[in-house]
């Protein structure tokens, strides 16, 4: 089955929603349509010159990024420049570009859920909290012979997560009662006529940005004229997303021999470290990207060791002299494993929802510093 680049975006959503993005971020659709037809994605962390040549020789229709191609407004797009030849580009192979930039870091499963998946940190938390969702319960009430239709439609709107755990409801019968009034049409009964109808109360707890579509698709799924549901506000709240994560190993280890094992695992050749090799290494905070912004949040959380790129060197110093050791594995390594994750999942996405749709990582990405 084809699919719309909007129907693509839907799902990117819903990993990495638009309102966890920073306020100066650009987000979102930068180039092409949402109504046309996709047939292959390239996702990248850049969209430069060599990853939208890959994209034309590959065939993709969608590129998806996490740095924007586009980030601050422009009067004009010439072809002798860099960025204008490469929209020129883009919109000449009718190739639609979605970027996930500060949204999908501090999303669950995003950037730094991932860097903290990679050294195995154990009870990780974010850094520093962008946003804390607000969580309502939606309930509705459905004549029993379409109670499972509207609690999977709800369901897979997204409705019903609690932990680990999907498609929680509660369900209980009852006896509904409605008289249907002149000029309506109702599902059941006549004109005039009061009505008895056995009937399932649907309970599920729904988080406040899913609202619309979780309503959207109960409504659509359900057969009466006019739905009685009600939306209570919670005093518990959804997870905290934000930037950075903080836990601590399986076990302590030297920087030393941590060190090493950052550039296993981001398979780089060579970091910056600030520290004593001898220090011993617990607590680890890491940020994918520029993180240095976080140091006082590292020190406030007790990290011993702030993984992150684009560190200066005062603000190693300083983070030195609080008692936090630094290490600076660069803006690519430490983003470039995002790349594969929504290749994976927009994969899987594909195959639950049956789209024809083939997912491309490009994993041939270079960082454009190169260690001598």
């Amino acid at each position: 089955m084809s699919v719309k680049c909007h129907e693509v975006i839907t799902k990117l959503e819903q990993l990495a929603p638009k309102h966890l993005a920073e306020d100066w971020d650009n987000i979102g659709l930068l180039v092409g349509s949402p109504e046309q037809t996709i047939h292959k994605i390239m996702i990248t962390l850049d969209v430069d010159q060599a990853a939208i040549n890959q994209a034309i020789s590959k065939g993709a229709d969608m590129i998806v990024s996490h740095h924007p191609v586009l980030f601050k407004g422009i009067t004009n797009i010439r072809t002798d420049s860099p960025l204008g030849s490469m929209l020129f580009d883009l919109i000449k192979n009718k190739i639609a570009v979605y970027a996930a930039h500060t949204n999908l870091d501090s999303a669950p499963g995003g950037v730094n859920d991932i860097l903290a998946q990679k050294f195995q940190l154990q009870e990780s938390k974010p850094l520093a909290t962008v946003y804390q969702e607000k969580l309502y319960k939606l309930v509705v009430f459905v004549p029993a012979s379409h109670a499972e239709k509207v609690r999977i439609a709800m369901s897979e709107a997204g409705a019903g997560h609690i932990g680990n755990y999907s498609h929680c409801t509660f369900q209980a019968k009852g006896i509904g009662t409605f008289l249907p009034l002149a000029a309506t049409t109702p599902f059941i009964g006549k004109e005039g006529q009061l009505e008895f109808v056995d009937e399932s109360r649907i309970e599920t707890i729904v988080p406040s940005g899913l609202r619309c579509r979780v309503i959207h698709a109960m409504l659509a799924a359900h057969p009466y004229e006019e739905v009685a549901y009600d939306e209570y506000l919670l005093q518990n709240k959804g997870p905290n997303c934000g930037l950075g994560r903080i836990g601590r190993l399986g076990e302590a280890m030297s920087l030393r021999d941590f060190s090493n094992q950052v550039k296993q695992l981001l398979m780089v050749n060579s970091i910056k470290v600030a520290g004593s090799a001898d220090t011993v290494i617990n607590q680890v905070a890491v940020c994918g990207g520029s993180g240095a912004s976080l140091i006082k949040n590292a020190i406030k959380a007790g990290a011993d060791v702030l993984v992150t790129g684009d560190v200066k060197y005062h603000e190693a110093q300083q983070a030195l002299a609080e008692g936090l050791a630094i290490i600076d594995a660069g803006h690519f390594a430490t983003e470039q494993p995002v790349v594969q994750c929504v290749a994976d999942y927009l994969d899987k996405q594909a195959r639950e929802n049956g789209w024809a749709v083939e997912m491309i990582a490009n994993n041939s990405g270079k960082d454009v510093f190169t260690a001598y």
